[in-house]
């Protein structure tokens, strides 16, 4: 048996590592799209590390994009075989994937028109279409958590919930060789304990061969009650204070329920302020109305909190935007107002416009909530730039900027320790996936030191045999 790594590996997006069994059966986990502003990663987009028609099956950890975003041009490039996920992770990757199609099928035409060099293998069509992600969808076969499923003659395949996005699980091979029976796991992304909305993650079965993410390996995030009062503090200093607006990039799915499910209850105790809210992301509209049809996936507090309140993503003042006219009204309006919109890298979506229109202005305030690609515009507010380049103008940075990465729902390197505490006398090898230089080095370090006697970190297109 063999493991290769085809995405995400020292870097923290494209998520994609192949199995190949003693008889040749090829396993894909997840299909991810590399997620990011560096021209040689639209080619790699276009490309594979191995022959999509010799798939046999594709097994989905959860429905971000960088962890589905290429399976439309999967099934274009020949793959026929199923694809197995959560319930909730297929209806998630449906809009999800449709709106990446949309948003590709949109830039092809904007730079089209914009530009004629179309020797840019970028401008000239998109990598997949609407009708694309409609045929990727029927391959889609769902499961439970905690349930094991046979995908070949010698494979089980254990889903057991990860706490990181509504559906999103780790996934547990249990491999039948000539001799042996080798258990693979793969964590997915590992979520966060004791956060709003969703249940813990749950540690997996213990395993032989571990591929684990690494991408907050090292550092530790703000703890909940500390978190929403720097939140109000926030709030307070630009909307109430300095009447300017609060513009939150984030993710369409999970980070932004979450964020209106915390305003949601200060509203509730009536400490929010009495300003408006706009959720300005048709995406994250169909994503908050997936999240209420998936109520299998809550945690007690949230279930309980529904007794009292049965729509815990709307209050007054929350005003959810899908019509592109009153987004640009948003733009130009002089009101204070938080606004919530995507993506949560500014790398695309209707939050570019809300920073291009509120960066240069002081009185504003524009709040990163989780990680970015370094050659984002997220990334480069980040990272303090003091100049941003934004729709073909250099504008400068006036805004505050604010991060609060404990609204990540990746789990730290200790709450990363936690979940993997059963592995350390089992795992044979862990390999370290999903995270950029510095974190993976430093979470190897941690599992060393922890007692794990073999951590690698592998590079891209690297073959292993286990």
């Amino acid at each position: 048996m063999k493991v290769k790594f085809c995405g995400a590996a020292q870097e923290v997006t494209g998520s994609a590592h192949l199995i190949t069994l003693e008889d040749g059966f090829q396993i894909l986990l997840d299909c991810g799209l590399y997620q990011g502003s560096d021209p040689d990663m639209d080619r790699f987009n276009r490309e594979w590390l191995f022959d999509p028609r010799e798939i046999g099956c594709v097994v989905l950890s959860h429905a971000h994009i960088d962890h589905v975003g290429k399976l439309p041009f999967l099934v274009q490039s020949g793959f026929q075989g199923p694809v197995h996920a959560t319930h909730a992770t297929r209806s998630l990757a449906n809009i999800l994937l449709l709106d990446s199609a949309k948003i590709q099928e949109r830039d092809v035409d904007y730079r089209g028109r914009k530009q004629r060099n179309f020797e840019d293998i970028s401008f000239e069509s998109p990598l997949y279409t609407v009708h694309d992600v409609h045929v990727a969808m029927e391959q889609f076969v769902t499961y439970p958590y905690e349930r094991w499923f046979s995908i070949h003659k010698d494979v089980d395949v254990l889903f057991r919930d990860a706490g990181h996005i509504l559906g999103s699980a780790s996934v547990t091979l249990r491999i039948k060789e000539e001799n042996r029976t080798v258990h693979l796991g793969f964590t997915g992304d590992i979520g966060r304990p004791a956060r709003p909305i969703l249940r813990d993650p749950v540690p997996m079965p213990e395993v032989d061969f571990l591929i684990c993410e690494s991408t907050y390996g090292d550092r530790e995030h703000l703890s909940a009650p500390k978190e929403t009062e720097h939140l109000l503090e926030i709030i307070h200093q630009t909307c109430i204070v300095q009447r300017g607006k609060l513009i939150i990039p984030a993710f369409s799915v999970g980070r932004t329920q979450e964020i209106i499910y915390i305003l949601d209850q200060l509203e509730n105790q009536g400490r929010l302020p009495k300003i408006p809210v706009y959720v300005d992301s048709p995406l994250a509209v169909n994503a908050t109305a997936i999240y209420g049809s998936h109520p299998e996936c809550f945690d007690e507090d949230m279930s309980e909190y529904l007794l009292v309140d049965e729509n815990p993503f709307g209050f007054n003042g929350l005003h959810y935007v899908r019509d592109v006219s009153v987004s640009k009204q948003l733009n130009i309006s002089e009101e204070p107002a938080i606004i919530i919109s995507a993506s949560g890298m500014v790398n695309a979506g209707r939050v570019k416009h809300h920073v291009a229109h509120a960066v240069d202005n002081p009185r504003n305030t524009i709040l990163m909530v989780g990680y970015c690609a370094p050659n984002t515009l997220g990334g480069k507010l980040r990272d303090g730039d003091r100049e941003i380049r934004i729709f073909g103008k250099t504008k400068s940075v006036r805004a505050k900027i604010e991060i609060m990465d404990s609204f990540s729902a990746h789990g730290d390197k200790i709450e990363m320790l936690d979940f993997l505490h059963n592995q350390r006398g089992s795992a044979r090898k862990v390999f370290l996936v999903h995270g950029d230089d510095e974190a993976q080095r430093n979470f190897r370090g941690l599992l060393l030191q922890a007692g794990f006697q073999d951590v690698e970190i592998p590079f891209l297109g690297q073959e292993v045999a286990l």
